[in-house]
């Protein structure tokens, strides 16, 4: 159990699969005699538009980016408010839900439910229950379908759900201890992406410096002398580097898993919300095909180096050098580029990563809301190399001036992965009575300014990737 917290004096067997009792003075409903149904459609569709996920929850579509297409009329769009229950029914067994702070309208597919009479006030404890480790399990099973990506959650699957309830005042007490300690929680969570963010931001002056000449890596200056590339936007490059388009250099692989693949083919799929300049954020998620998104399609092989073709401004840039045994599979966002003779494989992932290519490529993307560039038009991008043995001392420079920032920032995701854990074990063990909070003093102050910080400090610290398609 976390921290010093002790159990309740006294429990009752409750015998759910997820919890076998519960504090005594406790109650167990149904979701059914907890919430009531609501719907009532948009005249004009005017509201603010929301958008639900499981890492936003309920929140203005404006501030968070989605790949779902606009429609060209949201009139009959359901309506919520502040304080109703909103369920993504398709994503609701990846709690894909959330309590809403705001008026607006949401998909006419999409669940609004209200907490009944006495029950409202404290809304913020049944967001923190309905989106515990316990609660998974029960939108998980509740939720029915043939394909995972297609599984869906009922009014009548959710009004099943058994709620659980503590009397009014242990709810109160619920909320405050868990926006207190969560907040502090999320501090620390940021304060070390921080740290991550200015260390990755070192590395990349490291490889900027390197693949583009700025300096000789051998000496530490720059290069006697340079020549004119011929490209405007390249400009000077060191004498004896050679400009080449893309295509020369690389060849994009367009090997994809087809419709007749093995429903039951078991694989590691990466989208582009889970890689930064460089760097996997988690581990992989792994899907059979018959439940995989319909983007994930494009094989990769050893050595190849995928970026993003679809917001490339998000830096999504990832070089394989060693895959497991397990085939990994990358979202058909990505373009996937082998090198051919002339590049070494690790060098073409970092003269992909460098600030000089990623900015050329913004400026070839087409589009405002999701800009993107064709692997056509990307393949004809220019680019400077040198010869393969100064490559490899390029390579070897970057990897040893980058160790000691590698090896920090492992350190601080591997502290930022044990907060999120203790964050999401402590929540799940408060809301199910396994501890007892309300002999804790809170300092007034401090449980007003976590109250305040809540939900936006809880988006902007999860790294889960946005779910909504």
């Amino acid at each position: 159990m976390p921290g010093k917290l002790k159990p309740y004096p006294g429990y009752s067997s409750c015998n759910l699969p997820w919890i076998k009792e519960i504090p005594s003075e406790w109650n167990l409903l149904k979701a059914k005699n907890v919430f009531d149904p609501i719907d009532i459609r948009s005249e004009t569709g005017q509201e603010e538009l929301l958008s639900v996920s499981e890492k936003h929850g309920v929140t203005p579509r404006k501030n968070v980016n989605v790949t779902m297409f606009k429609a060209e009329s949201y009139e009959g769009y359901k309506m919520c408010w502040p304080g109703d229950l909103v369920i993504n029914s398709l994503w609701a067994w990846m709690q894909g839900l959330g309590f809403s702070r705001h008026h607006g309208i949401i998909s006419s597919a999409y669940g609004v439910y209200r907490l009944k009479s006495g029950l409202s006030s404290d809304f913020k404890f049944f967001d923190y229950l309905l989106k515990s480790n316990a609660y998974l399990w029960e939108l998980r099973v509740n939720s029915k379908g043939i394909w995972r990506s297609r599984y869906q959650l009922t009014d009548e699957s959710f009004f099943s759900i058994p709620i659980i309830i503590p009397p009014e005042k242990d709810r109160k007490q619920i909320i405050c201890y868990l926006d207190w300690k969560t907040s502090q929680i999320n501090r620390f969570i940021k304060a070390k992406k921080r740290l991550i963010e200015l260390l990755k931001e070192q590395k990349q002056v490291i490889i900027n410096d390197a693949v583009t000449g700025k300096i000789d890596v051998r000496t530490g200056k720059p290069y006697p002398k340079y020549k004119d590339s011929g490209v405007e936007w390249l400009g000077k490059v060191p004498e004896e580097w050679i400009v080449y388009p893309l295509k020369s250099i690389s060849k994009s692989n367009l090997e994809t898993l087809t419709e007749k693949t093995d429903p039951s083919f078991t694989f590691k799929y990466i989208e582009i919300n889970n890689v930064k300049a460089g760097y996997l954020i988690g581990e992989p998620d792994t899907y059979m095909f018959k439940d995989a998104p319909s983007r994930a399609r494009r094989k990769i092989h050893n050595g190849d180096t995928i970026i993003s073709t679809v917001r490339t401004y998000l830096r999504s840039v990832y070089f394989f050098e060693k895959l497991s045994d397990n085939e990994v599979i990358v979202s058909t966002g990505f373009s996937v580029l082998t090198p051919m003779s002339q590049i070494m494989p690790k060098y073409l992932g970092y003269l992909i990563q460098s600030d000089l290519f990623i900015n050329r490529v913004i400026q070839n993307s087409v589009g405002v809301s999701y800009p993107a560039i064709a692997d056509s038009k990307l393949a004809c991008i220019k680019i400077a190399i040198p010869s393969i043995n100064e490559q490899n001392e390029i390579i070897k420079h970057i990897e040893n001036k980058s160790k000691s920032i590698d090896f920090s920032i492992d350190l601080f995701m591997k502290e930022i992965s044990l907060l999120v854990d203790y964050r999401t074990r402590l929540i799940s063990d408060v809301v199910t009575g396994k501890v007892d909070v309300r002999n804790i003093n809170i300092n007034a102050k401090d449980a007003s300014d976590a109250m305040d910080e809540g939900v936006e400090e809880e988006a902007e610290i999860n790294e889960i990737p946005e779910s909504e398609t």
